[in-house]
């Protein structure tokens, strides 16, 4: 999630991160009809994936490479290296590099004999490996050549979503007054993720994907722009209408309050239209399809999502936000 807030990016919800930032027009449906925006523009795309291979959006693939290639996660010296603001820049990478992250971190997430003590380390190399291919297109056509075929669609998928958050958003000259906080443990908002589509009928990855989208499942707080608060982003009079009088920064009220109105603009049968509905953007709904596919195509994909951190996106370049940072 690149966090760079994105004024006007939506004028119904409140904010979103929306992975570079977008922590400004966020869930605000305002009760009316389910709005007629594009309901086939966005396909869910076809999955090449196996059991081996990791989340579309997350996952580092294992390519044989002669050069030794730059280490794309964020290691402890870079993590030390910036300070009490809890701020470091983005590693520099390589197509060397950004190909090995993959192709070890895809199948691993992947694969349940994976210990969960590696999780950490493969999601956040998956992210930024796929955040470096994003900021250089030019790569993929090479780094897709040298991973197995079982990799490239989940690769693809994940750069495609990627890049639309990416093109939401522009890169800022100051650092956002957001607090980053530690999110719930992974089996906790999987849990309410599921109760919400047992409630709803709402497909789980989807509440997944958004949750990921506006605020990295949490992790970030604060209010947008346009007013949108807790960790789906809704504006107050939204929340109003469809909270169910919980709490707005509570992720099960959020996320059960998410799957309801999405509901009312059409989901399950028309998740395109409702996701336009959550956010009106053809890219927002684009970007939320893929990493929710993923997770349709394999559940794990999941776990290397959660890892995800917050990259804030400046002029010079994207800056982690760790946990402390505005604390």
């Amino acid at each position: 999630m690149t966090a760079v807030p994105r004024a006007g990016r939506r004028r119904r919800r409140g904010g979103a991160v929306v992975v570079l930032a977008l922590l400004a027009g966020a869930c605000g449906d305002g009760g009316g009809p389910p709005a007629p925006g594009p309901r086939t523009t966005t396909t869910l795309a076809p999955s090449t994936t196996t059991a081996a291979a990791v989340p579309a959006s997350t996952a580092p693939t294992t390519a044989t490479t002669t050069s030794t290639p730059t280490s794309t996660s964020t290691s402890a010296a870079t993590r030390a290296a910036a300070g009490p603001s809890g701020v470091s820049a983005l590693p520099a990478g390589d197509l060397a590099s950004v190909t090995a992250a993959l192709a070890e971190a895809e199948p691993a997430l992947r694969d349940p004999a994976t210990p969960a003590a590696d999780l950490p380390r493969l999601g956040r190399g998956q992210q930024v490996a796929y955040r470096q291919l994003v900021a250089n297109p030019a790569w993929l056509d090479e780094v897709l050549g040298r991973l197995p075929a079982a990799l490239r669609g989940v690769v693809s998928s994940n750069v495609r979503a990627g890049a639309e958050l990416r093109a939401l958003t522009k890169p800022r000259t100051e650092l956002p007054p957001w607090r980053i906080v530690a999110p719930a443990p992974a089996d906790e908002l999987l849990s309410y993720y599921k109760d919400a589509q047992a409630q709803s009928g709402v497909p789980w990855p989807y509440l997944a994907a958004i949750h990921l989208t506006e605020t990295r499942m949490g992790r970030i707080r604060g209010t947008s722009t346009a007013g949108a608060q807790g960790p789906m982003q809704f504006l107050p009079a939204t929340w109003a209408q469809y909270g169910a009088g919980g709490d707005i920064n509570s992720n099960r009220d959020a996320i059960a309050a998410a799957a309801r109105l999405l509901v009312r603009n059409g989901a399950p049968g028309d998740m395109a239209n409702a996701l336009f509905n959550y956010n009106r953007s053809q890219r927002y709904v684009t970007a939320v399809t893929e990493y929710a596919q993923q997770m349709l195509d394999h559940e794990r994909a999941y776990l290397g999502y959660y890892e995800w951190e917050v990259y804030y996106r400046l002029v010079d370049g994207d800056r982690l936000l760790a946990v402390g940072y505005g604390g």
